[in-house]
């Protein structure tokens, strides 16, 4: 098939989680001999930090406003099999134009950001990525979590036809590598800064920092503020490209997941750094929300923290059992979290949309 996408990023993975999920699929599904072609608008603060070059087994145009490249967006919905937008794409509302009006192109929205999506729809606001008919002309929709976000967004939204895809793992990409002394930490923490996890990252990682000062703490993200809480055993690294993430991951004797707050309250929605971490053999300390256990067991393959002494507690096992913990999480990401598991899933669900009538189904998580 050819699958066209308009999308927030791919060549870049500065401050998003767009891109690395992109390229997984894409890698995937390049496998099977579908091509993507995957319009990105050509940002300053992307192309500042651009680490992918081309879109694998497929073509990556960017371009500097829409009008340069809205007839070569139409001849190419016109000619693809699937067309699909994103959420946070910055031409999603002129892009989705294009893609419903096709009648013999699948039209996709695949939201990424759910969370963001319904909390602000519920307070009113306007997004500058759906326009005033949501998703009612779309004949998919895609969704980063599961549960009750599914039904929402059929109700709040219009969507007809909506499947969860959860976040994934490119095991080529993602797995074990030697350690590197600068990434060397007993606890560290891989994410872009938010506002809204701050609490959480404070009691789980910065608290702990301050009673083990003793043990080697490191942060990797971008977008940090000079006036986060650092400790003097607490250590930064600005951004980190994908290909740096192996080595980060596997240098850690233990790393941590936190959440975003729309994203914890809804459930359902693990966050790409799980299945990254796993698939590098590190054991997980993550916060908990309602879904994770379909993901992964706690207790056996990850650990859950609610508070500083979680924390303090998962620092303290000793290396036979964190082995453990990890090694159980990287089967469980080979056997159900790969890019490719998830590209049978989108799939399927391109087939299940082109057979079915779309006012009769009703997917479930």
């Amino acid at each position: 098939m050819k699958i066209v996408i308009f999308g927030l990023t791919i060549s870049s993975s500065w401050g998003n989680g767009h891109a690395t999920l992109w390229r997984g699929l894409c890698r995937a599904l390049a496998k099977h001999n579908h091509y993507v072609v995957f319009y990105e608008k050509d940002v300053p603060y992307y192309a500042a930090a651009r680490d992918l070059g081309e879109v694998p087994g497929g073509k990556l145009i960017l371009y500097p406003d829409w009008s340069s490249v809205e007839s070569c967006a139409r001849s190419d919905v016109a000619d693809a099999d699937v067309a699909m937008v994103t959420s946070y794409c910055p031409d999603g509302i002129r892009a989705s134009e294009i893609v419903t009006g096709q009648p013999k192109t699948l039209s996709v929205f695949y939201d990424l950001d759910t969370p963001v999506t319904l909390s602000r729809i519920r307070r009113g606001e306007a997004l500058d990525y759906i326009g005033p008919r949501r998703l009612a002309d779309f004949d998919l929709l895609l969704s980063f979590p599961g549960g009750a976000a599914l039904a929402e967004l059929r109700d709040r939204l219009g969507a007809r036809h909506v499947v969860p895809l959860y976040g994934h793992v490119d095991p080529d990409i993602h797995r074990p590598t030697p350690a590197a002394s600068q990434y060397s930490s007993h606890l560290s923490y891989l994410g872009t800064f938010a506002l809204d996890r701050q609490a959480q990252l404070e009691r789980l990682f910065v608290e702990p920092a301050r009673a083990r000062p003793d043990k080697r703490f490191l942060i990797g993200g971008a977008q940090y503020p000079h006036d986060f809480p650092w400790s003097d055993n607490i250590y930064f690294v600005r951004h980190l490209p994908p290909a740096e993430h192996p080595a980060f991951y596997s240098s850690s004797r233990l790393t941590l997941n936190v959440t975003r707050a729309d994203m914890a309250r809804m459930g359902w929605c693990p966050s790409g750094r799980l299945f990254e971490a796993a698939a590098c053999g590190t054991p997980v300390l993550s916060d908990t929300w309602e879904g994770l256990e379909a993901f992964f067991t706690p207790g056996r393959e990850i650990l859950l923290a609610g508070s500083p002494d979680d924390t303090l507690k998962a620092l303290d096992l000793d290396e036979t059992a964190l082995r453990a913990v990890a090694t159980a999480a990287r089967e469980r990401v080979f056997d159900e979290h790969t890019s490719e598991h998830r590209a049978r899933t989108l799939l399927e669900a391109f087939d299940h949309a082109n057979a079915s009538a779309p006012e009769t189904i009703a997917m479930s998580a």
